[in-house]
């Protein structure tokens, strides 16, 4: 997870931690940094310039000689990009400077005229792969401030190790629980500029919700229990403001235009992933979630790659044909692009386990995969509507279009799980009071509905869900946050059992090491295989995927491709 330093001290006002303190907090609570970078890294030498004017070359018919302030001076630039226009800022590399591929910028003579730098490209920067123009940069700026200031650059991008079982973490909000903890602040969700605070009403329905010709139905409720859909009419697809994109670029994302950015900001944001249709490309402009038919074998996505369809994917479909994979990536028929006007706005809830058995399937792995195969927050997702939509409208224009069609057959009902304080003592060798429990436990999101001195009951938020299930993990979550750092040195033994081991299991280590020690190897084989490798099915099995006893070892030791 790529998370924006920047980004997390405004979800936490208030928050005085540097990067460094910031990643040895997290590390503690379980979440380590794998490293860290700044986006504006190589671009140390680039200020911001204006064209003062721009003239066809003498002597060439595909290069303007333009006139460039950069700070020290108006200077001769000769350019051969054709979006160059005249009192507009671009990033601009003066003489001597080093632009990313060590690529340092010298007085040279092209076709008769003197070039005193570069006007760059986004491409040149790093900052993306379009190489048809030279970037122009939207906003007041003085000639020759840094580009790296003046687009919020100067940020560091944290890339956060992120366990398979905490989901809630693959959002800068959830990050910023952890970091608010143990009173380093309060968190927020942050206010953008220009915010139109817009307050959206929800049309529920458990089988089809619809608004005039707009409606969504569920026609398989086991793989997506939930799907939101608002209508926003009357929009402008344009390249996003300066301060949306700094933002998605401190946390390693790509701007691509307003409309997609705001989505990707809210997942990034919130941990939801959202997915914005044109809805005029729409067969009878409705959403129907099913499996795909028995002739839909093929689907292109955004990628422009063919896909291979199979029968237990989860697709979203207009009246006619497929237009999404659900929860991997959208369709290339249904993009947004610069000439969208209306926009159907999607977020859902989808199964895990579908999610992550299409993934395997079809080789494709993508941010939101990445997340609805780790689940996301089922109380959440009209918050993250809301967010998107506000977004939507305060950078591309538009109007909300009646209410947010909410097709909901499966209603989500938060977990309640009974915690023993003796249990905690038993598992953590320490004594808890009440008080120290509900401590730790609230400002992650969990309430304590009840309690005595024995029995605590806890309602698990949805962004818990699907990892905080059971006693033993709400005691994992009050050894965490309590710091295991804080825990004596010496506790108390604690053995489940007084027997002693059986005499088998000192043989096979003993074994194991006499082994090793002439040079073999040991191979560890799981013991789990899918259905057409074994006879005998666990009752629980560890995934969905593979629910069966393997028959012999030799299969395991040499997998097939």
């Amino acid at each position: 997870m790529n998370a924006s330093y920047r980004w997390l001290l405004d979800c936490v006002p208030g928050l005085k931690l540097t990067p460094e303190e910031m990643s040895e907090h997290l590390a503690l609570r379980g979440a380590p940094l794998d490293g860290t970078e700044s986006p504006g890294k190589g671009l140390e030498d680039v200020v911001v310039g204006r064209v003062i004017s721009a003239e066809k070359h003498p002597n060439a018919d595909r290069l303007t000689l333009c006139e460039v302030d950069g700070g020290q001076g108006v200077v001769s630039v000769v350019c051969g990009a054709p979006n160059v226009l005249e009192e507009a800022w671009y990033p601009f590399a003066p003489v001597g400077a080093v632009l990313p591929g060590d690529l340092k910028l010298k007085k040279v003579k092209i076709r008769g005229e003197v070039s005193h730098g570069m006007l760059c490209s986004a491409k040149e920067l790093g900052l993306g792969a379009d190489h048809d123009g030279i970037y122009q940069i939207h906003g007041d700026f003085i000639p020759g401030e840094s580009f790296i200031e003046a687009m919020g650059l100067d940020d560091v991008t944290m890339d956060v190790e992120i366990t398979a079982n905490r989901g809630d973490l693959l959002s800068h909000l959830g990050i910023a629980r952890e970091l608010a903890h143990s009173g380093k602040g309060t968190v927020l969700v942050p206010d953008f500029p220009d915010d139109p605070e817009v307050s959206l009403t929800f049309e529920r329905d458990v089988e089809e919700a619809r608004l005039g010709p707009v409606g969504i139905r569920i026609e398989d409720p086991d793989l997506c229990s939930r799907y939101l859909g608002a209508v926003i009419r009357g929009v402008t697809v344009k390249e996003s403001p300066a301060w949306l994109q700094q933002r998605l670029r401190g946390a390693g994302a790509r701007p691509i235009n307003n409309v997609v950015d705001a989505t990707n900001y809210v997942m990034l944001e919130l941990g939801q992933p959202l997915h914005a249709f044109d809805l005029n490309r729409l067969e009878g402009t409705s959403i129907v979630v099913r499996r795909p038919r028995e002739k839909e074998c093929r689907f292109t996505t955004l990628d422009e790659e063919h896909r291979a369809l199979s029968s237990d994917m989860l697709m979203i479909c207009d009246l006619e044909k497929p237009v999404a994979i659900g929860g991997v990536m959208g369709g290339l028929e249904s993009e947004v692009t610069n000439d969208t006007v209306d926009v159907l706005l999607e977020a859902a809830l989808f199964n895990p386990q579908s999610i992550r058995a299409t993934r395997k399937t079809l080789g494709l792995s993508t941010d939101a995969s990445y997340r609805f195969e780790r689940g996301v927050d089922p109380e959440g997702i009209e918050l993250a509507v809301s967010r998107a939509a506000a977004l939507i409208l305060s950078t591309a224009g538009g109007e909300i279009d009646g209410p947010v069609l909410d097709c909901c057959p499966v209603e989500f009902e938060a977990d309640v799980v009974s915690l023993r304080m003796s249990r905690i003592e038993q598992v953590l060798g320490v004594d808890f009071r009440n008080s120290e429990v509900r401590s730790l436990l609230e400002p992650l999101g969990f309430r304590l509905l009840d309690e005595d001195e024995e029995v605590v009951n806890v309602r698990v938020p949805g962004f818990r869900s699907y990892d905080v299930t059971r006693e033993i993990d709400l005691i994992e979550e009050i050894a965490r946050t309590h710091g295991y750092d804080k825990f004596p040195a010496e506790m108390r033994p604690y053995r489940p059992s007084n027997v002693p081991d059986h005499p088998i299991f000192e043989l096979e280590d003993d074994l194991r090491r006499a082994l090793a020690s002439r040079g073999l190897f040991e191979t560890q084989t799981p013991a789990f295989v899918p259905e057409s490798e074994g006879d005998v099915q666990v009752a629980n099995p560890l995934t969905s995927t593979e629910p069966f006893v393997r028959r012999a070892i030799v299969p395991s030791l040499f997998p097939q491709g």
